[in-house]
């Protein structure tokens, strides 16, 4: 037997991949000692089939999904890895073992690549699966109400269907390597004992770690630190918004990407932010706090999330300050009741309910969550822009209880990357949001704001490939004096005819309200067509209105120019997202 290899780009940190690699010399360890040889070696380590499924928004999910498979591959298996929208019923009937990793997206519904997988799993006409050991490992994040709520549906629904737990669920906050890594090690020794496979065997205790390809590893827990080459404000200066432009030297680091995917940035917490909580605690940068290994202002600033507190942290000011209407609230569990409460407000404003009220440094930071990367949807294509990456971001402020609040990330990016300044960064894949590979297929973009990111990256990519098909692109925002971000590019790829149409809606220069789904109603007609004619259909932006707007209108405009009552449409909308014609990247 090999040694293991564990994949450049797992999301795995050094001592988990020591971990893993000593899980399976363990095993290597076992199948010697049970004299293995020849023939009789040949015949034990012949692959064993595990299908490996993964239902994902974002790529994490399907990320995990290939590390466990390629774990599993050097160990004997012979992993099959699909998204779940790509497995039919009469092929989850044939399945024997499944390991699914399923993210959880917006309050609890499945992701894109998973909903028809769950129509047809979740219906009457469902197969009996007796046949089938599974294990499900979710993804989701303990700050939405409905935390894992995907991963909790289908891990019962296929329990329902006579299917065979193999391994209890395990459901992962947003810091999911540890826990995934864990279960992943802890499921693959028992799919090896049912099956036969050699692959079973104790954990070993030298942890050797896997031989390295010599690659750099970038990813959250190690991000590449890229000097910044551009911060350019694009809104205009009466606008509503802030909205820039920054772009990042990848120079030296190894790091790739494609048009669609997305950026992870590590941010920092606004500096005067940091400083009034030291003063609301009495403490100073250099306080040093049990359990902590920098000074409490270090932490404060790189560590923690200070802005934006998490459910248990509501709860426990709400405990501690006897706030009649946050106890209230709390105690009800009124869901809509606690956004309108926190709506403007921050953790700074939770504390200072009462200003009597007092925390030490150590339960402060006790109460507070790590604090997470923000994705960014990636604005350029790599061929257009040789050694950098582009975002397009909109900095969030406004001002509640006499101070100026501060989106997190956004203004930590507008305000202190100048020329030169480092940042941390790592590739996320999105491998569900790619641009067909048939440069003939026409395209059409809806990317209101900010969401007209990936779409500069897909022209872009277009143009450099030299691709023919017809883009459509529908943008709008609330002025276009002031909205129209990257409008001389937009209008050089219009006039050159890269743009085959162009339509926008600025919502805010007429008395009716007009946005981009006005716009697809109104060309209805054209828009059915270049859908018959095969064109890939792409949204990007707001999941909460905008998205659902736009699927609304598109569902509506298909019945109106196909032909189709609403059920006939609906299977039509639902075709285009199994054919991947239909592809979101929302937020």
């Amino acid at each position: 037997m090999t040694a293991p290899f564990i994949p450049e780009g797992a999301p795995f940190n050094e001592d988990q991949r020591a971990w893993l690699a000593g899980f399976f010399a363990g095993l290597n360890s076992r199948a010697a000692m049970q004299g293995q040889t020849g023939a009789a070696a040949g015949a034990a380590t012949q692959a064993v089939g595990l299908d490996i499924l993964f239902g994902t928004q974002t790529g994490n999910a399907e990320a995990v999904a290939e590390d466990a498979a390629a774990a599993a591959r050097s160990k004997g298996f012979a992993p099959k890895v699909a998204g779940l929208d790509d497995v039919p019923m009469e092929a989850l009937a044939e399945m024997e073992q499944a390991i699914i990793v399923i993210s959880t997206y917006g309050e609890g519904e499945m992701p894109d690549n998973a909903q028809l997988f769950w129509d047809a799993i979740s219906a009457d006409t469902a197969p009996r699966l007796e046949q089938l050991s599974y294990g499900v490992l979710a993804l989701g994040d303990t700050s939405y109400d409905e935390f894992c709520h995907a991963g909790k549906l289908l891990d019962m629904r296929l329990e329902q269907l006579g299917a065979k737990r193999l391994y209890q669920r395990v459901d992962c906050d947003v810091d999911y390597e540890d826990p995934a890594a864990e279960w992943i090690g802890a499921t693959l020794p028992i799919i090896a004992d049912l099956t036969g496979a050699e692959a079973g065997g104790a954990v070993a205790e030298d942890g050797a770690v896997a031989p390295d390809s010599g690659k750099p590893k970038w990813n959250r827990k190690n991000p590449f630190q890229s000097p910044t080459v551009e911060n350019r404000l694009l809104s205009g200066p009466r606008s509503a918004k802030e909205i820039r432009h920054f772009a990042f030297d990848l120079s030296g680091s190894g790091l790739t990407y494609e048009a669609g995917d997305a950026v992870g940035i590590i941010p920092k917490n606004n500096p005067a932010l940091v400083d009034l909580f030291l003063a609301r605690l009495g403490a100073e940068h250099d306080t040093a706090v049990d359990g902590l290994d920098m000074p409490l202002g270090e932490a404060l600033r790189s560590r923690f999330e200070i802005s934006t507190p998490s459910k248990e942290f509501i709860a426990a000011i709400a405990e501690r300050t006897g706030h009649d209407e946050l106890s209230s609230i709390v105690a009800n569990g009124d869901k809509e009741s606690i956004e309108a409460f926190m709506w403007g407000r921050d953790t700074l404003d939770l504390v200072n309910l009462d200003p009597k009220l007092e925390l030490s440094p150590k339960e402060f930071v006790a109460l507070l969550k790590p604090l997470q990367h923000r994705a960014y949807s990636i604005s350029s294509s790599p061929k257009a822009h040789e050694n950098e990456v582009h975002l397009t971001v909109a900095s969030v402020r406004w001002d509640s209880e006499g101070r100026e609040h501060r989106g997190v990330c956004s203004t930590y990016m507008a305000d202190e990357l100048g020329e030169g300044d480092p940042v941390g960064i790592f590739m996320s894949p999105n491998k569900a949001f790619r641009l067909p590979d048939d440069g003939d297929v026409p395209i059409v973009m809806v990317g209101p704001g900010t969401g007209v990111a990936p779409f500069r990256a897909f022209l872009e990519e277009r143009r450099e490939r030299g691709a023919t098909g017809r883009n459509w692109l529908f943008f709008g925002d609330q002025h276009r004096a002031e909205d129209f971000i990257y409008e001389d590019e937009i209008s050089t790829m219009s006039a050159d005819g890269l743009l085959t149409r162009l339509d926008l809606a600025f919502s805010r220069d007429q008395n009716e309200k007009i946005y981009v789904q006005s716009r697809m109603r109104e060309n209805g007609k054209a828009l059915f067509s270049w859908l018959e004619e095969g064109a890939y259909f792409y949204v990007c932006g707001d999941a909460t209105r905008m998205a659902r707007d736009v699927d609304t209108a598109l569902g509506e405009l298909i019945a109106e120019h196909g032909g189709f009552s609403g059920e006939d449409a609906d299977a039509y909308v639902s075709n285009l997202k199994r054919e991947k014609r239909y592809l979101r990247d929302v937020y």
